[in-house]
């Protein structure tokens, strides 16, 4: 039985993704399948499988093009002349923006976390956030702390979790946050 649907399709990668985006946008990356996919683009249900397989191989290039974006926003801040609170609050904006992606990148059950595109679109964003907390006692540690602050501020914005209003503009308070971390010792004390 055939659907009636072509496969043919001008960009069904590009046009799967975002399908993706949508539906997990609106009801979480547990709601991705392929065959609603293909229904969404308008092709057979072998379109979508034929470029990416299965559910855990389009989120890995959904979790792919994710960290690439991120890491483009981080080097945008950074090439600007941004400081560690400038590069956390690109992260939030990034984590707000592109909250479908930011929920698929950073779950590795859900996608193949040592394919080579994830595996260098991730170490590229990693290095441009370790390079933001240069200088501040122990690289690594810092790195942990600072990703720690904006990755936990921008998953309790983006989920809601936050029970008290911090403002209306999540970047604006992720900046306030990220600020806290490394504020002058002589500072606040």
């Amino acid at each position: 039985m055939t659907s009636g649907r072509p496969y043919h399709h001008g960009d069904l990668r590009r046009a799967v993704l975002a399908a993706a985006v949508d539906v997990i946008t609106e009801r979480g990356a547990s709601a991705v399948g392929l065959r609603d996919l293909a229904r969404r683009v308008g092709v057979s249900h072998a379109g979508p499988v034929h470029h990416f397989r299965d559910k855990a191989g389009l989120l890995t290039a959904l979790a792919a093009e994710g960290f690439e974006l991120l890491a483009d926003a981080l080097s945008a801040t950074r090439d600007g002349g941004g400081d560690f609170v400038d590069l956390g609050a690109a992260y939030v904006r990034f984590a707000v923006e592109h909250r479908a992606h930011f929920e698929v990148m950073f779950r590795p059950d859900l996608h193949h976390p040592d394919d080579p595109a994830v595996a260098a679109a991730r170490e590229r964003a990693g290095a441009l956030l370790q390079g933001g907390v240069a200088g501040e006692g122990e690289p690594g540690l810092a790195a942990v702390a600072a990703w720690s602050v904006v990755h936990g501020f921008a998953t309790l914005w983006n989920t809601g979790a936050l029970t008290r209003d911090p403002g209306d503009d999540p970047e604006v308070v992720g900046r306030a946050v990220a600020g806290f971390l490394f504020r002058d010792q002589g500072r606040g004390r």
